[in-house]
């Protein structure tokens, strides 16, 4: 969608777009209501062309030039409800958005629609930002899993229970999760915590329904932690993962009853069988996988606790994941269900990650919620 004349000042902009003075003010992205949605203004600075790329929600979006300036624009059409993660990609590079102080790692940025549910324990990070690190860290050898990797381990307000993070170098070098988990504790939305960001290897094969990941984990990587010196809980232990993360968390609920007892999963991919891989759309095959099919022999799940969240525009994912979601309700599992302002986006996965970890640990009734959403428990 094109501007012309003052279109700018609409999104609050002031000045002659590719002016000095009108970069020193500029903010971006901002939005405006639109019908039942918002049009979402983003701008970049620079001479050669650029286009906006958004973590599974849009296709991608050119900018347009702003007549001879350095100024590139393009006006987003966003539903009701949406956090995004996006960078600009110019070339073979992807970069950040400067002007926007909220950033996800060195080469992506967070946008918001206004009414889209606030997440007030992740500070803003921008691009330049160095996300702090566990002092406490220890190399794996995995005999089960082959090759070696860098475990990090982080007691929160003293340390307690241990919360297994997935795809822990996202939570490491992305989003701020030692600090979110810092200041949930710290306004007691949950109990202390002991955090352990788990780097993937080969995601595909781990994450899959296999048992070599949860093997290692229990024969390997727990006595490892508990030789760290840092105090974890392994018996009231929970599992975070999303995606096939999440997918891997659930199965090992399923298949190691006896390691994995609390999960909280962020759009799990229960879409997966073991030949998804094959096929030219995965999400095509029987709706809730391997897993809806496991879960149909109706395992006691009487001990389980699971919290499920996926994002409410992940509309191919839904019946997959309401499908699993309700036969292990069935199965006698403490369950939570619930539905993010997002797509398939680690932006939308923090929002659900604090809140379903404290669920999953039991918090106390009355105990304010870490962050709101559309629920049942």
């Amino acid at each position: 969608m094109r501007l012309v004349g003052d279109d700018f000042a609409v999104f609050g902009l002031s000045g002659t777009p590719g002016t000095d003075a009108y970069w020193a003010t500029a903010r971006a992205p901002v939005s405006r209501p639109d019908g039942d949605g918002w049009v979402t203004l983003f701008l970049r600075r620079g001479s050669d062309a650029a286009t906006v790329v958004f973590e599974s929600w849009s296709a991608p979006v050119p900018l347009r030039r702003w007549g001879d300036t350095d100024c590139w624009y393009a006006r987003v059409r966003m539903p009701a409800r949406l956090r995004v993660t996006y960078q600009f990609l110019v070339g073979d590079s992807a970069y950040a958005d400067p002007l926007n102080p909220a950033g996800a790692g060195g080469e992506r940025s967070i946008a918001a629609t206004p009414d889209a549910p606030a997440q007030p324990h992740w500070p803003l990070v921008d691009a330049a930002g160095v996300l702090p690190l566990p002092r406490a860290r220890f190399r794996w050898a995995s005999r089960r899993l082959g090759g070696r990797r860098t475990v990090r381990v982080h007691p929160v307000g003293g340390g307690g229970p241990l919360v297994l993070l997935l795809d822990g170098d996202d939570w490491l070098y992305l989003h701020p999760a030692m600090t979110a988990f810092e200041s949930a504790v710290a306004g007691g939305e949950m109990p202390p915590v002991t955090l352990v960001f788990l780097p993937a290897g080969d995601r595909t094969a781990e994450f899959g329904c296999r048992p070599e990941l949860w093997e290692a984990v229990e024969e390997e990587l727990l006595p490892l932690v508990a030789e760290s010196g840092v105090r974890a809980d392994a018996d009231r232990m929970v599992v975070a993962g999303q995606s096939l993360g999440g997918l891997s968390a659930l199965y090992a609920a399923l298949e190691f009853p006896g390691l994995v007892t609390r999960v909280a999963c962020q759009s799990a991919s229960f879409w997966w069988t073991p030949d998804a891989a094959d096929r030219a759309d995965p999400l095509a095959g029987p709706v809730g996988g391997a897993l809806a099919a496991r879960l149909r022999e109706r395992p006691d799940l009487s001990a389980l606790r699971v919290a499920f969240d996926v994002g409410e525009h992940e509309r191919r994912m839904l019946p997959h994941c309401d499908l699993v979601e309700s036969l292990t309700e069935r199965a006698g599992a403490t369950v939570r269900i619930s539905r993010s302002a997002s797509d398939h986006d680690r932006a939308g996965w923090r929002h659900a990650l604090l809140r379903d970890v404290a669920w999953a640990l039991g918090l106390p009734a009355g105990a304010p919620a870490v962050e709101p959403a559309a629920s049942h428990d």
